[in-house]
């Protein structure tokens, strides 16, 4: 039967077409034997009958199974997306990365997404991977990750409820594990945020040290921050920890996920075309500031300057007040807008057809809505903190880190500006796509691009010398 087989197999390798098509069905193996690729894409189709399987499974066990086991695994977290995908913020910066990285995986490595299940356990996200990729498929297996020693898992992702006792199971095994820090507000500025957000902040990052290999963050001053809050709190790491950083991507419509319906913000876009418009995205929450932006406008308004401020963004914690003030306000819908269900289609048109971005938050980790502004050439008026100068650079108008009156002021001045022609523009200012921004990354995690390394020992050393002088 076997000879018979390989005369079969024979058969198929004289034919150019027959020989096309198993190589093209087995594009992610390496080179390897035809005769193996032949074995493999028989069974992969199930053209045997399950005895003569049997006889193929033999001949391929230990050929072509060792050549999968080559590549490493880049196993990317995508448990926080899977519960809730709110389509902004961090689930819109995952759900990108995790899409370079299937259609573009790194040489060397089979890209994976994974989550973890009900009972704490990771597994495959192969459902959730094919349909990010536009290739659904109900028949996918989605077994427990299988882990091999120099395998990375990386978590892109903010999961409050990690496992960690699990992922430091995996590691004795072999498995590097990188996660991402988007910023540390919930430790260095927890009084903006609910108390149960900030402890169970604290306690996710507690995780992440105790197992993290090494952390990347979104921005050159968030990897200052974690540093300098590791130097400021020693015993909190053990051991060195590797901190880099990548900058995030920009190109929104190559990532549109929601459409509204054909007629949605026609109000809104003629009030843009009518007269001046500030445009603030955002979910509402303290440290977005709203609230300081909002006063500022109506002082504006009392002087009598026809402008508009539209607010792009869900209520979030804390903004209770804000919100039913928003909604009662008498200007709602002549010169004050909030959109809290805009689609995506809608604030790329909001980007095209306003007047400036105001960026108002006084604590961020990148301040993606700045990069999303340059991709459609919006000029930005941006609060004077270090992240939107490390952002946007020269390439924007900032306003003093104080009160609703100097906003009110810069406002006035930036709007003079622009009328003499004068104003800082958008255009020109550097952002990646998110194709660059994930090669960045992947230049960090994979390459061991560093940025800066935390040295417990160091610290100690400086506090045993600070105490006995």
């Amino acid at each position: 039967m076997k000879a018979l087989l390989k005369g079969w197999i024979r058969s198929l390798l004289a034919n150019p077409r027959a020989t096309a098509t198993v190589r093209n069905s087995l594009r992610p193996f390496p080179a390897v034997d035809e005769e193996i690729r032949v074995w493999t894409y028989l069974l992969k189709k199930k053209i045997f009958r399950s005895d003569l399987g049997l006889l193929a499974a033999d001949k391929i066990q230990t050929t072509s199974v060792n050549v999968i086991n080559k590549q490493k695994q880049l196993l990317v977290d995508v448990s926080e997306l899977i519960l809730r995908d709110v389509h902004t913020g961090i689930q819109r910066v995952v759900r990108n990365i995790l899409q370079e990285l299937l259609n573009n995986p790194p040489t060397g490595y089979m890209v994976e997404a994974v989550y973890v299940d009900a009972l704490g356990q990771l597994r495959y996200a192969r459902k959730f991977s094919s349909a990010t990729i536009d290739r659904p498929s109900a028949e996918l297996d989605e077994a427990l990750v299988s882990i091999r020693s120099a395998d990375v898992f990386f978590c892109p992702d903010l999961h409050m409820n990690y496992p960690f006792a699990m992922l430091a199971a995996l590691q004795k095994r072999g498995l590097r594990i990188v996660f991402t820090t988007y910023d540390i507000i919930g430790l260095n500025k927890d009084r903006l945020l609910p108390r149960s957000y900030s402890m169970a902040f604290t306690d996710w990052f507690c995780g992440v040290m105790s197992v993290a290999d090494a952390i990347v963050c979104d921005s050159c001053a968030v990897a200052d921050e974690v540093h300098g809050w590791l130097q400021d709190h020693p015993g909190q790491r053990t051991r060195s920890l590797p901190i880099g950083y990548f900058h995030l991507g920009a190109n929104i419509e190559a990532s549109v996920t929601t459409q509204g319906p054909i007629d949605e913000g026609a109000e809104v876009l003629a009030a843009c075309q009518a007269r001046p418009t500030l445009l603030m995205v955002g979910t509402l929450e303290p440290r977005k500031d709203h609230v300081q932006a909002l006063a500022a406008v109506e002082a504006l308004w009392l002087a009598g300057m026809d402008l508009n401020l539209v607010i792009i963004g869900k209520e979030g914690w804390r903004s209770q007040h804000l919100a039913r003030q928003l909604r009662r306000h008498p200007e709602r819908n002549q010169h004050l807008f909030w959109l809290e269900n805009a689609s995506d289609s809608l604030l790329i048109e909001l980007y095209k057809q306003s007047s400036v971005l105001l960026a108002a938050s006084f604590a961020e980790g990148f301040g993606l809505p700045l990069i999303e502004a340059a991709y459609y050439g919006l000029p930005i008026i941006a609060r004077d903190i270090p992240i939107f100068h490390e952002v946007a650079g020269e390439y924007a108008y900032y306003f003093p880190n104080t009160n609703s009156s100097d906003l009110a002021e810069s406002i006035q001045h930036w709007l003079e500006l622009d009328a003499q022609g004068n104003a800082p523009q958008s255009k020109g200012m550097p952002y990646l796509t998110w194709e660059q921004s994930t090669q960045q990354l992947l230049k960090v995690i994979l390459e061991d691009n560093w940025y800066t390394t935390y040295q417990p020992d160091k610290v100690e050393k400086t506090n045993k010398s600070d105490s006995t002088a």
